[in-house]
């Protein structure tokens, strides 16, 4: 779990992501693509082309960090690839994190009686 400070935004960049791609070049694509400063504090999660591997690039004030999450099964929810990026609360992240759509989370089970 990433601990993730109050007040700090999420940032989806649509479309998809050449993996292979480190710390320093995530970083300048935040830079250059999507218009954004790196070392703000902010989240910018990026995914690849299959749409199983997401990463995390959050600079904390006292460095640069990149997280890494494959799914077993399925794909990450992504949204379309017209806007530079999309910004999403951290209970959305957390969604998206756990392969739940974070678009229309629902609840799988809903309780009928009081007793």
């Amino acid at each position: 779990m990433i601990p993730i400070p109050s007040g700090v935004r999420v940032w989806i960049a649509t479309g998809h992501t050449d993996m292979r791609r480190g710390m320093q070049s995530l970083a300048l694509a935040v830079q250059e693509s999507l218009k954004r400063a790196p070392h703000a504090g902010d989240l910018h999660i990026f995914r690849g082309r299959r749409g199983d591997l997401v990463k995390i690039l959050w600079h904390d004030g006292l460095g640069m960090s990149l997280y890494a999450k494959r799914l077993d099964r399925g794909k990450f929810i992504w949204p379309s690839a017209s806007a530079g990026a999309v910004s999403i609360s951290a209970a959305q992240m957390a969604y998206m994190l756990e392969g739940i759509d974070w678009r229309n989370p629902q609840l799988s089970w809903r309780s009928q009686s009081a007793g």
